[in-house]
């Protein structure tokens, strides 16, 4: 399970996803997301997956590298679906017990299932393909505007840039914890709920520890090299846009005008409409 989270983690490719600004990726990604908000439509789902599978495959990264990532949130997405195919209410369809199927709740439920399943995949193709250097440097580029009313962009760009490079040590770290734990005699697999959150103890203790310990080394580092916040400090390799940034710009325009013509007028006549 610790192997399959790739959300965080960067994925090295030459290819054109790769050597996009981050800006580009980071705007890229805040519309793709506001466009699967916006899809209301079966045909509309298409469209996006098959944008994202073309994406997908301009990147570089194998797919089943990207879908392993899934795995983590299966329990999430579950129950997730579960309900909305239970709790929404409309046309009964099923009803055994005290739960209740309607028309409404399957459309609902495959809609939020498909949202969340290339939600994930679309956030986690940005960090593979961006390093968490370059996911800083955009982030803090993208909200300078915000220095005006005294928000510390540079501050909450340097914690997401740790936050972001502590995900793949915590996880090899809990990796290394499991599998000593493991060959001491531990089992994370049998007996119930209960019995699985005690046997998680002997392996979040020590890696609290271990966190708030490269937390401290951390912190003496930037203090030792005198860092003292983004005032006045200058960046070794400035972003630039180029070419294929704008031209990215404007794919970016025809994606969400396509989304939002496609979610008023794109039903198809099949559809189950509430």
């Amino acid at each position: 399970m610790v192997r399959e989270i790739t959300i965080g983690q960067y994925y090295y490719a030459e290819s054109v996803l790769h050597r996009l600004d981050p800006r580009v990726k980071l705007m890229g990604t805040l519309i793709y997301v506001i466009a699967l908000f916006i899809l209301n439509n079966i045909l509309g789902y298409v469209f996006a997956a098959i944008i994202l599978a073309a994406l997908i495959k301009l990147s570089k990264v194998p797919f089943k590298y990207i879908v392993k990532g899934l795995r983590a949130v299966l329990i999430v997405l579950l129950l997730t679906i579960s309900l909305n195919l239970f709790l929404t209410p409309g046309i009964q369809l099923v009803h055994f017990w005290i739960f209740t199927i309607t028309a409404e709740g399957i459309k609902t439920s495959v809609f939020m299932a498909l949202r969340l399943i290339m939600l994930i995949m679309g956030c986690s193709l940005m960090t593979l393909t961006t390093t968490p250097n370059n996911l800083t440097d955009g982030l803090e580029r993208s909200l300078k505007f915000l220095e005006v009313v005294k928000v510390p962009v540079h501050e909450i760009a340097m914690m997401m840039s740790i936050a972001l490079r502590f995900i793949p040590i915590l996880l090899e770290e809990t990796d290394k914890i499991m599998k000593a734990q493991a060959a001491r005699g531990a089992d994370f697999e049998s007996g119930g709920i209960i019995k699985r959150a005690k046997a998680m103890v002997p392996i979040l203790v020590p890696l609290f520890v271990s966190a708030f310990r490269r937390a401290n080394d951390l912190a003496m580092a930037m203090e030792a090299r005198c860092y003292r916040g983004g005032a006045g400090r200058t960046k070794m390799k400035p972003l630039k846009y180029r070419r294929a940034d704008g031209v990215s710009y404007v794919l970016m325009a025809f994606f969400l005008a396509g989304v939002i013509l496609i979610s008023r007028f794109g039903t198809l006549p099949f559809e189950v409409i509430a």
